[in-house]
């Protein structure tokens, strides 16, 4: 915690220093219509590389969900399985128990 707080208020004061400059006075140079034009086209492509990525993400995000949920469903069929063949089993226990238990008490 002492750390946290360490870390904000240092950057409090580095923020409260670069805030305190003043701005340069020169003023760059006018840039031409092509140079604009080539950065804009640059802004472009980083903006289109990076709905990429987001979009390979999202499709990785899915596919890990649908992965997931599969594997999620089977272990819910397997539970399923289980608990029928142990009812099964405890039904013919039973049912077992039932017939030993009338075949060994006599008829009075």
């Amino acid at each position: 915690m002492k750390k946290t707080i360490a870390t904000l208020i240092a950057g409090l004061f580095a923020t409260a220093a670069f805030a305190a400059q003043t701005p340069a006075t020169t003023t760059p140079a006018a840039a031409t219509p092509a140079v604009a034009k080539a950065e804009a086209k640059q802004e472009k492509q980083a903006a289109k590389a990076e709905v990429k990525e987001t979009k390979a993400a999202a499709k990785a995000d899915v596919k890990e969900a649908k992965a997931d949920a599969k594997e999620t469903r089977e272990a819910a069929k397997a539970d399923v399985k289980v608990a029928k063949a142990h009812h099964k089993t405890a039904a013919k226990v039973e049912a077992h128990k039932d017939t030993t238990v009338a075949a060994a008490t006599p008829a009075k």
